[in-house]
């Protein structure tokens, strides 16, 4: 049965045994000097792969990341626009998280984010759609300039008009810090 085995096999791979040749090179009797000079340029490539990964991630995010600023943000205010509500809590957790300075949320605000969350908390029907609103007019309160708009524009009325929510504290949270940054805005 071995011999059979063994006719087999040699057929198959058409070569003798007794000639068979180790194609792995780390292990085949190399000098020391050899060996270390096979490691570096094992480094030396690894290295350079890196690089160029390196160099890839960085031209695309060149091309890429321009997309994310103004178009970004009109994207944003675009999808408060939709009907759908997963689209409202989209677009106002996007805003909330842009609005980092007085610059960004004075162009919310230019673009018409603002009115947009006002509205958006006015026609909102769950919890969630209502607690994204207030998080992102909570956002855009710090300017005066944009608590000064919200101001004008009644959101007063319409956070003191959103209801109560029994299963999430935060809307409370956010409804209380809104109405005390109205009351200490100061208007020339």
């Amino acid at each position: 049965m071995r011999t059979l085995a063994a006719r087999f096999s040699s057929y198959l791979c058409r070569r003798k045994i007794g000639n068979v040749q180790s194609r792995n090179f780390s292990s085949s009797p190399l000098g020391k000097d050899e060996r270390t000079l096979e490691e570096e340029a094992d480094r030396k490539i690894g290295w350079f792969l890196k690089l160029i990964f390196v160099g890839t991630a960085t031209a695309v995010a060149y091309n890429f990341f321009p997309y994310m600023g103004d178009t970004l943000l009109q994207q944003s205010v675009s999808l408060l626009h939709v009907k759908d509500p997963l689209f409202k809590r989209m677009g106002a957790s996007r805003l909330s998280r842009y609005a980092i300075d007085n610059e960004r949320r004075k162009k919310i605000v230019e673009m018409g984010g603002a009115e947009e969350l006002l509205n958006m908390l006015g026609a909102a029907k769950d919890d969630q759609t209502r607690k994204e609103a207030l998080k992102a007019l909570v956002a855009l309160s710090p300017s005066d300039e944009a608590a000064g708009f919200l101001r004008r524009a009644g959101a007063v009325s319409v956070i003191r008009d959103t209801p109560d929510s029994t299963e999430d504290a935060e809307i409370e949270k956010y409804k209380l810090s809104l109405l005390k940054r109205f009351q200490n805005l100061r208007f020339d």
